[in-house]
């Protein structure tokens, strides 16, 4: 009995040490959760006082380019003492607590994989609210990183071909297999999914360098742009366009795909006097091999739904764009 138990006992060692002798932690769970669903870890006490008002003022924000409210993050709040096992596997996690320095670091793959965590700690409440208004965007873009690569994660599952895009505008993309083209010719790529009422959609085009002229001239020129495209393109009756909303104004951002310069437009569109509208997002990726602008462009009409993780979709799926070399 006893040289059984110390056979088992050298077996786990032997699994739990790497060569060098030191504990052995490349294994890892894989991580679960929703899409955007963030787990904060926190004491009660400090969650419901201003600490996590701070928290609720950046991670559940609402959404940029919405037609209504929707939070960046669907958060679910537990204290310390019961983030323990399975509840250590969500994607990602905010830990808030006091502790001995005033210190941020963003942990990657600590509990389960793939997982992003933010460890947030101050010698006081002030503390911890100083460390979150000066970190969060860094935090929140790499919560955002995580996410969109788990949901090319999920697309890479199964996808729908569309291999004369390599043909036409020289990319790939990788597009779930919900999808289905709606219309393709040489200038413009089409490309939606049926829901239960309404549809998500992808559209690509490109258009010459010069549209797009100057940082400050950015917004209106590419407003011009996909009105005149959508209106042409997009077919809606009674002879009304597809518009982009003219009562707010987009946001504008400055990004990257595939390692390419691109600005990124998020906003909502419209057909006028038709009571149809929505979110869109819209990437102008500058090519200055070809000497075009690759316009790569999500949106979605989903009425009394909420668009928040449709949209997410959309951007993980334009993310996926790369150029043939």
């Amino acid at each position: 009995m006893k040289t059984i138990y110390t056979a088992l006992l050298a077996i786990v060692v032997l699994i739990s040490c790497n060569d060098s002798g030191k504990k052995d932690v490349s294994y890892r769970p894989d991580s679960v959760g929703n899409i955007n669903n963030l787990q904060v870890i926190i004491e009660n006490e400090l969650w419901n006082g201003p600490v996590g008002e701070e928290i609720r003022k950046y991670f559940a924000a609402p959404t940029d380019g919405l037609p209504q409210d929707e939070p960046l993050f669907s958060m679910n709040q537990m204290p310390p003492s019961t983030f323990t096992d399975f509840a250590r596997t969500n994607r990602i996690f905010l830990h808030v607590d006091l502790g001995k320095e005033n210190k941020v670091n963003i942990a990657k793959n600590e509990y389960a994989k793939p997982q992003v965590g933010a460890i947030v700690t101050a010698t006081s409440e002030e503390g911890l609210i100083a460390q979150l208004k000066e970190k969060h965007k860094q935090i929140i873009e790499a919560f955002h990183a995580s996410e969109i690569k788990e949901r090319q994660r999920r697309t890479a599952v199964s996808m729908t071909q569309v291999d004369s895009l390599k043909e036409r505008f020289g990319v790939t993309i990788k597009v779930p297999s919900a999808y289905r083209v709606s219309s393709a010719s040489d200038d413009f790529y089409w490309l939606r999914k049926d829901l239960k009422s309404g549809t998500t959609n992808v559209l690509i085009y490109e258009v010459p360098l010069s549209t797009i002229t100057s940082d400050s001239m950015a917004v209106g020129q590419i407003i011009k742009m996909r009105d005149s495209i959508g209106g042409g393109y997009l077919p809606v009756e009674d002879d009304d366009r597809f518009i982009t909303e003219d009562a707010y104004a987009p946001y504008l951002f400055k990004t990257e795909i595939d390692g390419r310069f691109a600005y990124e437009t998020k906003g909502t569109w419209e057909v006028k006097d038709a009571f149809m509208g929505g979110p869109f997002v819209n990437y102008a990726v500058k090519d200055e091999e070809n000497n075009r602008y690759l316009i790569l462009e999500g949106f979605t009409y989903a009425p009394s739904v909420e668009k928040r993780d449709l949209q997410f979709e959309l951007e993980s799926i334009l993310r996926s764009v790369k150029f043939s070399k």
